[in-house]
């Protein structure tokens, strides 16, 4: 059962300009969401999410403590300025230049000479129109596979 509170999360592909939003839709009631955890909305700032949710319309996730292990770490979070919604395009060019240009505060190493990758969630027009949700958030992921601890300063 759907409810109609959705982010995108897109995978930044390293190298790769072209981003897409895969069709998988992520439940926020149910099963589903007792088995996956917090609403998607609460996420802030240092939060560690231990399973990759894939690309598409994400709801909930589950946050651990970053010093467990983790698949990647909310490291940077802006708002879209209020209006009518964007468009995808729009919001996608923002959250890449964006979180692009923190990452390197972040981790201490620019971006395109990382060996880490970055994601971020973006409002869909849905969420737009229907909770004013305006917030893109960033993640920084180990293309290796989860990380124990911080990649703050990692200069990796």
């Amino acid at each position: 059962m759907t409810n109609g509170t959705f982010r995108t999360r897109v995978r930044r592909i390293t190298g790769t300009a072209a981003l897409a939003a895969g069709a998988l839709a992520l439940s926020g009631c149910g099963v589903l969401n007792g088995l996956i955890g917090g609403d998607v909305f609460e996420l802030s700032v240092g939060d560690c999410i231990p399973e990759e949710t894939g690309e598409g319309e994400v709801s909930s996730v589950e946050t651990v403590e970053c010093s467990e292990p983790h698949s990647s770490e909310v490291y940077a979070s802006f708002m879209v300025p209020d209006g009518d919604y964007p468009g995808e395009d729009a919001i996608l060019e923002q959250a890449d230049t964006d979180c692009r240009e923190e990452f390197e505060t972040f981790v201490g190493t620019n971006y395109d000479e990382s060996e880490l990758d970055l994601t971020y969630l973006y409002p869909v027009e849905q969420s737009w129109d229907q909770l004013d949700d305006r917030e893109i958030l960033c993640f920084v992921v180990d293309p290796a596979g989860d990380t124990t601890g911080t990649l703050k300063g990692s200069n990796r």
